[in-house]
């Protein structure tokens, strides 16, 4: 497992040639991470998270803003992407641009598309809507 608690810490898993943040263990963030480039690690727990693209087979996070998303499972409380594409989808709110596609199963409270045309579908499942907790 590796832990970073600050930028400084990031810095030597920085690719330059292919601008991406190479991770190959588990990463824990004790901090937000809001950077311009991708982001490729097995598991992912953070709290916010601002990548231009994310592939991981976990993400933990409380909120996630990211051009795209290509994962396995995703825990979040809101996600705000262009792209989602995972095996299971838990989250609080998605909103995203053109497509969110479930493979397995996808949990929300609500998801929205901001084209006219966007798509968002579980293949195995139906969506579940979660309601608010009271």
């Amino acid at each position: 497992m590796i832990t970073i608690n600050n930028i400084e810490e990031m810095k030597k898993y920085y690719d330059e040639k292919t601008n991406t943040y190479i991770f190959d263990d588990d990463v824990e963030f004790n901090i937000d991470i809001e950077v311009r480039s991708d982001i490729y690690a097995r598991d992912i727990n953070a709290r916010d998270i601002n990548a231009r693209d994310i592939n991981a087979c976990n993400i933990k996070a409380w909120n996630i803003d990211a051009l795209g998303i290509d994962a396995h499972d995703i825990d979040a409380r809101d996600i705000y992407a262009r792209d989602i594409n995972a095996y299971d989808i838990d989250a609080w709110n998605i909103d995203y641009f053109a497509y969110c596609i479930a493979y397995y199963s996808f949990k929300c409270k609500s998801v929205n598309g901001y084209r006219k045309n966007s798509i968002h579908k579980c293949l195995d499942k139906e969506i579940e809507y979660v309601k608010e907790d009271k």
